[in-house]
């Protein structure tokens, strides 16, 4: 005898999966990576990330313009740096006339409504590529989270609406925290990288931004002392609780898709909105495969951003925000 109840009826075409459909992605869910370099009408394609590209900031307007206009309403910027303006405590990152802080107001001016995010460490002003300062073959906690603190204040002078430190120092929400509100900053809000992975899929976001670890006698090569071992899970969540307790008012899980499980976890754990930053490995791979006609572009584009969301994304950090909204909107 045959059930009474015959699960297929609901998968029997596009109509009803449609209606029942558990996981729906709309182009409120992203939040959007942009790569921004000095010079004027400068639209530079980024090697390892096809299609991809960093803007000088006359261009930086007229994209962030596009994206408005396709429905993304948050962007989450990043600098690249001239090489002489590094150095090893990432003075330029303070800079109230750097690159970051105009990038701010070109997107305020450009688009007020827009929601700007700024990505808040030192490896992009580093000498050595590090997210923090190096001494004696350390990476230095303490003296790192005094300049990631002026630097958050920089970002939210410039008209930033959220900082995000993507550090993993000890104690920074807190001490950014308290220093947005020491100088009345009370709706600058802060989006944590609070369980981030030392992971290998980072490698062409390096190459975008020119800050990958410097190869040289005793300095660290890679960022394994403050990025998370990617074998462990409760650390994760232990590391995302204490941030919310320092003030954190969005936490981030990154990379993406090696990581459902956590986010999982945080999103049961935490009552603030999880973010998820699919990374530019995982966008590069995708690119390479179906450039060798290994897999359809699309159909696997949109399975990954319906898996990180279906896993507890409330909002995904994703080079492909552009290619899924004019796919929703075809």
């Amino acid at each position: 005898m045959y059930p009474l109840r015959r699960n297929r009826r609901l998968r029997t075409n596009e109509a009803i999966r449609s209606l029942v459909r558990e996981t729906i992605i709309t182009p409120n869910d992203f939040l959007v990576p942009l790569f921004v370099v000095e010079g004027k009408n400068v639209k530079e394609e980024i090697p390892s990330m096809p299609n991809y590209f960093r803007y000088s900031l006359d261009l930086l307007e007229k994209e962030v313009k596009e994206l408005w206009k396709l429905g993304l309403k948050s962007v989450l910027l990043f600098v690249k740096v001239p090489d002489n303006l590094k150095d090893n405590k990432g003075t330029e990152a303070i800079n109230p006339n750097g690159l970051m802080q105009r990038a701010v107001k070109t997107v305020k001016n450009a688009c007020p409504d827009m929601l700007v995010m700024t990505d808040v460490a030192l490896d992009p002003y580093s000498s050595f590529g590090h997210d923090g300062i190096v001494e004696n073959g350390l990476i230095l906690n303490d003296d790192t989270v005094e300049i990631l603190t002026e630097m958050s204040l920089s970002h939210a002078e410039a008209g930033a609406n959220f900082v995000a430190p993507s550090d993993m120092m000890d104690g920074r929400i807190l001490s950014i925290r308290e220093a947005l509100e020491d100088e009345g900053y009370f709706n600058t809000g802060i989006m944590s990288y609070s369980a981030k992975y030392a992971s290998a899929f980072y490698g062409p976001f390096r190459d975008a931004l020119d800050s990958a670890p410097v190869d040289m006698i005793d300095i660290p090569k890679d960022k394994k002392s403050y990025q998370m071992d990617y074998a462990n899970r409760f650390e994760a969540i232990r590391e995302t609780e204490m941030d919310i307790d320092e003030g954190a008012d969005i936490v981030m899980v990154k990379p993406g898709l090696c990581y459902l499980d956590i986010v999982r976890e945080i999103k049961n754990e935490v009552d603030v909105p999880v973010a998820v930053y699919q990374v530019s490995g995982e966008y590069a791979m995708v690119k390479a495969a179906a450039e060798k006609g290994w897999l359809d572009h699309d159909a696997v584009m949109m399975e990954q951003v319906t898996a990180i969301k279906r896993a507890g994304a409330d909002i995904i950090a994703s080079y492909f925000a552009k290619d899924v909204v004019k796919l929703l909107n075809s």
